[in-house]
């Protein structure tokens, strides 16, 4: 039955991340184009949200069209070098006067708690301070970059210190020197040592594109560092997909799990990506999201939610958990971030050399993108290892899936003797061969 409240499945299906999130923590970059947008009150609930379910934040925030608009008024041309530009007095005059305005907005946005707002009753504490360590560029062929830094030191075991008490950090896009000067720092780097030095769970890369997409528009939901790097490559230099790809790699290289790169434009991008199996937008990660692998006990559980919608409508036969976990040894799984969306079975028949691909089953959710191809592949690989030169399927439903995948009808006569004996006459199964 079809809830009346579509909220309420969502925040049902939404409490195991609510669970998994709560105590971790996230570095999370929000571009300066999203502060001055009319999303950006929303933005801010939705990290003020993050804050009270338990998750540990850091907010870098970015300023760069604040400080070009302010330039331009002032009748001031930065020099720029591969999309950097040369942080001159005039040009860090607008930087500390800005980052600090938006430091002083921020802390004053988080502070609301007035009835009738979505944090009133909120009691949210936001800190920032000289918790980033800079030096200079200096001299780069032949290019004096003056007060342009880049990130020498965080200061993690106070960042740790400041999240440990329940607050929210904020960090500018500055640094401090050991001479007490201030250098402009670009804001993704700030966010990649910051997430690297707290050993962070998330870095959340909050800028202009929707996550990356293929030649065919096709959202891609999960990279590799080496896979983001070569994308990040053909990018220009400067720009913000190269800063958000350069930061998202070096983070998954230095041990941080996860990198999402989302569009703030998008109302529920925040919210949907963490709470949400599938997500909305690209992940950058050394571990797969989603990986076949082998069965254990701890699937049978999985196995058993998996199944029931197949068993009820006729297409497997009922197993029971004891018969699954007897037979664990059996199965492998597609593992989507700890749900088992697939699975399939080899029972080896060695005598005869033959195999069964049994209990071969897609989540509905997860029906596109060759899964079922995949588990297929994936016994055939195990059945030759094994030395089996034929597998066999009984079905009742599927006879042309298995057609089209090399699959030749038998009669029960084809089976191995003690398959054929146990051959329910009454369901009628069709039986399929395979020459391996």
């Amino acid at each position: 039955m079809d809830s009346r409240f579509p909220f309420v499945d969502w925040f049902r299906n939404s409490s195991p991340y609510i669970n998994a999130h709560r105590g971790k923590t996230f570095v999370i970059l929000v571009e300066g184009e999203a502060m001055a947008s009319s999303r950006w009150d929303q933005l801010l609930q939705d990290l003020a949200l993050l804050h009270t379910l338990g998750v540990r934040v850091v907010l870098v925030y970015g300023i760069r069209p604040q400080v070009s608009a302010a330039l331009e008024d002032a009748g001031v041309t930065p020099h720029r070098v591969e999309g950097r530009w040369v942080a001159d007095r005039q040009v860090m005059d607008q930087v500390e006067r800005i980052a600090a305005r938006h430091r002083l907005d921020l802390e004053a946005q988080l502070s609301l708690g007035l009835p009738n707002t979505p944090l009133h009753g909120v009691e949210l504490t936001a800190v920032s301070g000289n918790l980033v360590t800079a030096k200079p560029l200096g001299v780069r062929e032949g290019v004096d970059f003056d007060h342009s830094g880049e990130v020498r030191r965080v200061r993690s075991q106070a960042i740790e210190s400041l999240l440990a008490d329940g607050n929210l950090v904020i960090l500018p896009p500055l640094g401090y020197s050991r001479t007490g000067e201030v250098f402009d720092l670009d804001a993704s780097e700030i966010a990649q040592h910051v997430a690297v030095s707290l050993k962070a769970d998330k870095l959340i890369l909050l800028g202009e594109s929707a996550g990356l997409h293929d030649d065919t528009g096709q959202l891609q939901r999960q990279l590799t560092p080496a896979e983001a790097d070569a994308l990040r490559q053909q990018a220009a230099p400067g720009s913000e997909l190269s800063r958000h790809l350069g930061a998202a790699c070096e983070a998954a290289r230095h041990g941080v799990g996860r990198t999402h790169l989302l569009s703030w434009r998008d109302h529920d991008a925040l919210l949907g990506e963490l709470f949400t199996r599938d997500g909305v937008g690209t992940m950058i990660t050394q571990n797969r999201y989603e990986q076949l692998r082998q069965a254990v006990l701890d699937d049978v559980g999985g196995l058993l939610a998996l199944l029931k919608p197949l068993e009820s409508s006729g297409m497997l036969v009922a197993r029971t958990r004891e018969r699954l976990e007897h037979e664990v040894d059996d199965y492998v799984v597609i593992d989507r971030d700890g749900m088992a969306i697939g699975c399939a079975a080899l029972h080896p028949y060695p005598a005869a050399g033959m195999g069964e691909l049994a209990c071969l089953a897609v989540h509905a959710d997860y029906r596109r993108g060759a899964r079922g191809e995949t588990l297929l592949a994936e016994i055939e690989r195990r059945a030759r290892r094994r030395g089996l030169t034929q597998l066999f399927a009984l079905t009742t439903h599927t006879t042309h899936w298995f057609f089209e995948r090399g699959f030749e009808l038998a009669s029960p006569e084809a089976l191995p003797p003690l398959k054929r004996e146990a051959y329910n006459q009454a369901r009628r199964s069709k039986v399929l061969l395979k020459s391996l």
